[in-house]
């Protein structure tokens, strides 16, 4: 003992110097992390973008390829429906094959052809379909830098590969591609994972504290669910993803250099990489058995074992492997296991000979085992470092031969970490089938994700075909409301608006605009010339909840105070001006001046309105107040008003739209000689947009003030949008897809959701961090996964009205490409209004003055 001691003092390694070590891991960890630092790291800090575990709702058939050393598998992974992964419904067929030694070395594309073809041997060994589509888990146990679940560049390659013309390559593509050679089966590759991150997931279902990952077998590896904020390399701040530390890499940069020794060199000179995975060939399988050759060997040649005597298999490089190690260390039956390994060496070892080869066993195991401590120690440290916690609980899962078959290596590896970290509690589960079992899940948990995901999407995109359909019916239901013959839920009402202004129009002209929540009231100076700008001056009221739901005389009596109150402001109280009224709800006009509201739209419930003339109800509430007088000269929906202040300015303009709060279209009809209001946001209520109607619009429309009616404006108006987007979120989180599935009371509060929220997150200029701000505003904690998938829900709404409003001409300057693509023979051009609604309705009572001047 004191011999071998003296002899291997420098592998012998102390509390203080596993700190040391462990200090310096996590400086090259911090390095690794930093994208300004990243290139020159040797440990890389691979993201992983696994940032979700499984919760039970998987289910389905999964393959599974599980490549990392000389021998791969092919498996067949059943989640079976109703019973999930939680009450043991895991089913796995798998089979081993072997990878031919001159493919090791030979060139890529062969390499991973041969894997496609066991891959294919196996679907028909097992009798498993090739014309169905099978989604594809791939464990690449092999440095790779992930842009995505599905696509790895290979760094670098370790453990004896050096297959040419796959380093910098897609992994995934390349197997994609040998797939497609192959022929005859249908994969799609959801994930590649490593085998570290496969063993944590494995392990991490079981028990929620498991947040790392540690593979000690032919190779050695790392992984730990770091703070998304400190992964430089990935965007978003908030929430946790999995890294893969490559820890094997610790030391190429000379980190290490004092703490190697003499037989560290040599078993790195004779490796395929030498100066690289230095900390992987001081603590792994395959060079375990090989140091502890070497040291042998020495011993022997400087007469301190076998009286001196070296023989040839002594010689021999790989003859004392990992298992003859784990053998020698057996608690009963260690020595005699080594003195059967060196007779197999063509060696006479004596009593003492025995000892001391054991010892040089325990003592390179030990190192093992206590490098890799020191390392954990790091990953655990920094852990609890991160979530600022002075005692952290937490599980490692764990995998790899060395540590399943090695008979004291697992108690000592808990014994040093534990007593490095004493304010930890660290518990160490063995993984059942991590690297295959655990690639299967995180693919489970990505199929799971995105194809719930993809439908609620999906729900939302118009093909071309529906877009012409809605166009179809758009028109039907325009003609047969120009016809009156029968109800028709497009109303095309006369607004009694014959003429555009032609520029002559002067004066000073006060215009009152009742549109939404807003009530506006305005001075307008016309001057003689369009050269000369046209004066506005404004001052805008807010309309009360209870005042837009009371009683019809309650609101007519706030908006008379309103004009009273901006007539003081203007000084003006005692002249006699033309006005004109926007009113922006559905009105039948039997003249310019009257106006009998249909319904109410847009939240307001009035009672004692629908059925009267709204500017007899505006003159009885200015009698009633008895202050100011007022000569109404007309009464304007606000679409008639943009297209008159549009005409203003471009005498071709001859259709209004509006799309804000609500949605309408106006147009100069030919056979009415006039302008005509649309009101089109009543298309769908007789059921013709139904096949287009998602649950989330039903749901909307159920809960709002007229259910069953403006069905098309619930789906594009801006009153309606967030609320749509709202729904959606809530599904979604119900479903576990967003916000950890937590449905927070705030999520379930009808209206947070404001569409000017959704205009805002979906703006291309908007980063992630942007969007997080804003639902934490809303009260939303949300992670980066969380904020891309509401970024595509917003998109997905947003756009869907953005296709429906052109598919009925609507224009605004970014459905260009769609009002095209459906009116390709039309020349259009959009011209945004300014002041549109009140200026309009100005500009119609200067037309109606002059004319009847």
């Amino acid at each position: 003992f004191f011999q071998v001691d003296r002899f291997l003092h420098a592998m012998r390694l102390h509390d203080d110097q596993l700190n040391d070590i462990s200090a310096r891991f996590q400086a090259e960890m911090k390095k690794g992390l930093s994208a300004e630092s990243n290139a020159a790291a040797a440990v890389k800090m691979l993201p992983t973008h696994v940032r979700s575990t499984p919760d039970g709702s998987e289910k389905g058939q999964f393959m599974a390829l599980d490549f990392g050393g000389s021998k791969f598998k092919v498996l067949q992974v059943k989640v079976r429906e109703g019973m999930g992964i939680r009450k043991g419904g895991v089913e796995m067929d798998e089979k081993t094959y072997r990878i031919p030694k001159e493919l090791l070395t030979g060139r890529g594309t062969e390499l991973l052809d041969h894997v496609a073809e066991s891959l294919k041997d196996f679907l028909h060994e097992r009798n498993i379909s090739l014309e169905k589509k099978h989604p594809l888990a791939f464990t690449f146990s092999f440095p790779c830098e992930q842009t995505a679940l599905n696509r790895g560049l290979l760094l670098s390659w370790s453990k004896n590969f050096r297959a040419r013309g796959l380093q910098g390559k897609d992994v995934v593509q390349v197997l994609r591609d040998s797939i497609d050679r192959t022929g005859g089966m249908d994969m799609e590759v959801l994930a590649m994972v490593n085998d570290t991150v496969a063993t944590m997931m494995t392990c991490g279902f079981d028990d929620q504290y498991c947040q790392a990952g540690l593979i000690i077998g032919t190779g050695t590896n790392a992984c730990y669910m770091e703070e998304l904020r400190h992964v430089d390399l990935v965007e978003g701040d908030e929430g946790r993803m999995c890294v893969n530390t490559e820890w094997g890499a610790f030391g190429d940069d000379g980190a290490l250099d004092d703490f190697i020794t003499e037989f560290d060199r040599d078993v790195d000179a004779a490796s395929n990489n030498p100066g690289k995975q230095i900390f992987e060939k001081m603590i792994s399988g395959m060079y375990l058995g090989e140091l502890v050759r070497l040291v042998v060997l020495k011993m022997a040649k400087v007469g301190k074992l076998f009286d001196g005597r070296v023989s040839d298999a002594l010689r021999t490089k790989g003859k004392i492997t990992t298992a003859h190690v784990a053998a020698m260390e057996e608690y009963k039956n260690g020595l005699k296991n080594t003195r059967t390994i060196l007779e197999e060496l063509d060696l006479s070892p004596s009593d003492d000979d025995c000892i001391a080869v054991q010892h040089i066993s325990t003592i390179v195991s030990f190192r093992s085992s206590n490098l890799v401590a020191a390392g954990l120690a790091a990953i655990l440290t920094r852990i609890k470092h991160n979530r600022n916690r002075r005692a952290l609980r937490i599980t490692v899962g764990v995998d790899g031969t060395v540590y399943k078959t090695h008979p004291q290596y697992p108690k000592r590896l808990h014994k040093v970490v534990r007593r490095l970290l004493p304010d930890c509690h660290v518990r160490f589960a063995l993984s059942d089938s991590g690297s295959s079992k655990g690639a299967a899940l995180v693919t489970a948990v990505a199929q799971r994700l995105a194809s719930r995901k993809r439908q609620t999407l999906s729900s939302f995109k118009l093909s071309q075909e529906q877009l012409q359909l809605v166009k179809a019916r758009m028109r039907a239901g325009l003609e047969a409301g120009l016809k009156s013959k029968g109800p028709s839920a497009i109303k095309m009402l006369p607004s009694f608006v014959y003429h555009t202004p032609d520029g002559t129009e002067n004066g000073k002209y006060l215009a009152l605009d009742l549109g939404g929540t807003n009530f506006r009231a305005m001075l307008v100076n016309f001057k003689k010339s369009l050269q000369q700008n046209v004066r506005l001056y404004h001052k805008i009221y807010t309309i009360p909840l209870e005042i837009m739901q009371g009683t019809g005389e309650e609101l007519f009596d706030h908006l008379a105070q309103c004009i009273g109150d901006f007539l003081d402001y203007m000084g003006m109280k005692n002249a006699r001006l033309p006005a004109g009224f926007t009113f922006s709800f559905p009105c039948e006009q039997t003249a310019i001046d009257t106006g009998t509201l249909v319904s109410w739209t847009k939240g307001f419930k009035a009672t004692n309105c629908e059925g009267h003339d709204v500017v007899s109800m505006l003159r009885e509430a200015i009698k009633r107040r008895n202050e100011f007088e007022l000569d109404i000269a007309a009464v304007v929906n606000d679409t008639v008003g943009t297209m008159m202040s549009c005409a203003y300015e471009d005498p071709q303009c001859e259709i209004g739209l509006i799309a804000g709060t609500g949605t309408n279209v106006c147009y100069m009809e030919e056979m009415l000689k006039m302008c005509v209001n649309t009101e089109w946001g009543g298309l769908g209520d007789d059921g013709s947009l139904d096949d287009i109607i998602t649950p989330y619009d039903t749901e909307v429309d159920q809960n709002s003030v007229n259910p069953g009616k403006q069905r098309f404006e619930k789906l594009t108006s801006g009153m309606y949008l967030g609320e749509i987007v709202r729904q959606v979120l809530l599904d979604l989180t119900r479903g576990g897809l967003l916000f950890r599935g937590h449905v927070t009371e705030t999520l379930k509060t009808p209206g947070i959701f404001q569409t000017k929220y959704l205009s805002q997150i979906e703006s291309d200029r908007l980063a992630l961090l942007q969007v997080r701000s804003i639902l934490q505003q809303l009260g939303l904690n949300s992670n980066c996964d969380d904020s891309i998938i509401v970024k595509e829900v917003c998109g997905a709404v947003s756009r869907r009205a953005a296709q429906l409003c052109p598919s009925s001409h609507k224009a605004k300057p970014f459905f260009f490409f769609t009002t095209k693509a459906l009116a390709p023979r039309c020349d259009v051009t959009f011209l945004p209004s300014e002041e549109g609604s009140g200026k309009g309705a100005a500009l119609i009572t200067a037309v109606r003055v002059i004319k009847e001047k």
